[in-house]
């Protein structure tokens, strides 16, 4: 006879590098403690428990949760983070204009240097804005 034990982890996406915390017994319990952290997803977890006590089978099933939490949520603001590839040179920046600033800053006065643009959101982490100049252009 097979026994199902389920449990839940609170998820800031559904990436392979998430972000997760848990476990909790109840759905009700972890989403409050999502909501509270703005993660924006719940993991339920379902184990396949066989007779001699081994997992048989896993599944695992993302639940979104709504607007108020996670991504959706105007409580998580982006920053902006420059980095010159010539020197390590970095700096962090709250808005995209503040960092296209100081960028060309930096590459003015250091000729053939080359500065980095990254987003970071807690949805999203941190991402490199690839081709950023042609897009600004």
């Amino acid at each position: 006879m097979a026994l199902t034990e389920s449990f839940w982890i609170e998820s800031a996406s559904t990436e392979n590098t998430r972000v997760e915390y848990g476990p909790f017994a109840t759905r009700a319990e972890a989403e409050t403690t999502a909501r509270r952290l703005l993660l924006g997803y719940l993991l339920r977890y379902e184990h396949l428990v066989g007779e001699e006590d081994e997992i048989e089978d896993v599944r695992s099933v993302f639940i979104e949760l709504g607007a108020g939490a996670g991504a959706g949520s105007a409580a998580q603001p982006t920053k902006w983070h420059t980095r010159c590839a010539s020197c390590g040179v970095s700096a962090a920046h709250n808005h995209s204009w503040q960092a296209e600033v100081w960028a060309d800053i930096h590459e003015f006065e250091n000729m053939r240097h080359m500065v980095r643009l990254f987003e970071r959101s807690d949805a999203k982490g941190l991402r490199e804005i690839a081709h950023w100049r042609q897009q600004s252009a």
